[in-house]
């Protein structure tokens, strides 16, 4: 029987004894419970920071959220109520604008009647003679041209005020306008940001987001802008409605006075025309006066030239009475009753016929100055007759003052008027 033995070999290693081995095993035990109890500690940990950090991210979201929509709810606020100070404004200026155009419309309409006052100055400067006077239709016409002027003045001086407010209002208004701009563009981006969340597709990370931008401000100072903006607004708007309403005052104030000036001087031209219509009536009545004396002075001087001439033939019978009596001889050449009486006869003639050639020298001096004054009359009543006239004219142009009431009146119909206002109703005789 064989025996067969069989070859060990061995690593050449360094063998474990038994003892290490299960020191060994029991390390290992010990380290992997130590790994697995870290383990469990760290998964309960991360499960509790898990929880936490969703939590907290979520608060910190939805306080975000809010933050952007009370922003929002701000913003809104004041852009409603910078909107609403907007269109005060811009009603205010409209309104302002409307009274500012109704008051140059006025001061154009001065132009007619400033051309009717120089008109009629200078008709009646037409005037002749000794009608040339400062009579209280002149004075209350130079008064409706103080007036006037006056009136142009004022009405200038609220005008230049309403543009001046009318400037100061669209300074406000564009930086208002900006202002609503600018907060319709936050309020738009601060709706979009709160519109996005973390599933958005355009979410990216930025590089220093956390940075303060350039020119930014702080709160207090947007809160204080945005009063003062609203402040500044109230403030102009404050005395526009006073300026309106300045605007309207002046110019019911300066039609009023110009239309009681204008019946005032036209008063005054009627009660001129008036008075020269009844200074012509009374000249005409002693221009006829005057011709009936100097006719009957005439016929006077004529009656005493008439008498002159029988006085002179008279004296000349009594002259040749006497020379041929002195021809006489002898002693019949005496002085008797008869030679008496032809001296007494030629002295009286020769005094009657002194008389009446004084009388004559009288009456034809009193004829010449008749005639003189006769003429005064005539041309101070042709002068009154074109005063009468031209204070007429006048009267006339004043009529455009009022529309042209008479300025499509019929020949027969301004006959009438003119009656009508030199008073002539009872002085014409009825047909």
């Amino acid at each position: 029987m064989a025996f067969q033995s069989l070859l060990v070999l061995e690593k050449p290693l360094q063998h474990l004894a038994l003892s290490d081995w299960n020191n060994r095993l029991n390390t290992l035990r010990n380290v992997a419970d130590a790994r697995r109890g870290d383990a469990f500690r760290i998964r309960h940990s991360s499960r509790n920071l898990r929880n936490e950090t969703r939590i907290e991210g979520d608060w910190t979201n939805y306080e975000t959220n809010e933050a952007l929509a009370d922003r929002v709810s701000e913003l809104n606020r004041w852009r409603d109520a910078i909107a609403n100070t907007f269109e005060r404004i811009e009603r205010e200026m409209k309104l302002l604008s409307e009274e500012k155009c109704s008051t140059e419309r006025e001061l154009e309409a001065m132009q007619n009647p400033l051309s009717v006052i120089g008109e009629c100055l200078t008709m009646r400067d037409c005037r002749l003679g000794a009608e040339m006077t400062y009579d209280d239709a002149d004075t209350e016409i130079k008064n409706e041209l103080c007036v006037l002027e006056n009136n142009q003045l004022l009405l200038a001086d609220q005008c230049q005020k309403a543009w001046e407010k009318l400037c100061r209002l669209e300074e406000v208004k564009f930086k208002l306008g900006l202002e609503i701009g600018n907060k319709e563009e936050a309020e738009d981006l601060d709706m979009a940001q709160l519109a996005l969340d973390k599933f958005a597709a355009n979410i990216t990370y930025k590089p220093d987001s956390t940075r303060i931008p350039k020119n930014s401000c702080s709160y207090q100072s947007w809160l204080e802008h945005t009063k003062n903006m609203k402040q500044l607004a109230e403030n102009e708007l404050a005395d526009t409605y006073a300026i309106r309403e300045a605007l309207f005052v002046c110019r019911e104030k300066a039609r009023n006075m110009l239309t009681s000036q204008q019946e005032r001087a036209e008063h005054s031209i009627r009660k001129r025309i008036f008075e020269t219509q009844r200074a012509r009536n009374e000249l005409e009545w002693q221009q006829l006066k005057m011709k009936e004396e100097m006719e009957k002075a005439v016929c006077e001087i004529k009656t005493l030239e008439q008498a002159l001439r029988d006085k002179t033939d008279g004296l000349k019978l009594a002259e040749t009475r006497l020379e041929n009596r002195a021809q006489r001889s002898g002693m019949e050449l005496c002085l008797d009753d008869a030679h008496d009486q032809l001296c007494l006869e030629v002295h009286k003639l020769r005094d009657i016929r002194r008389r009446l050639i004084d009388k004559i020298d009288e009456a034809k001096t009193n004829y010449n100055l008749l005639e003189e004054h006769a003429q005064k009359i005539d041309v101070d009543l042709e002068n009154k007759q074109h005063s009468l006239m031209t204070d007429i004219r006048a009267l006339d142009l004043r009529q455009r003052l009022k529309g042209g009431e008479f300025g499509a009146a019929k020949p027969s119909a301004q006959t009438d008027r003119n009656i009508e206002l030199t008073k002539m109703e009872k002085e014409i005789p009825k047909n």
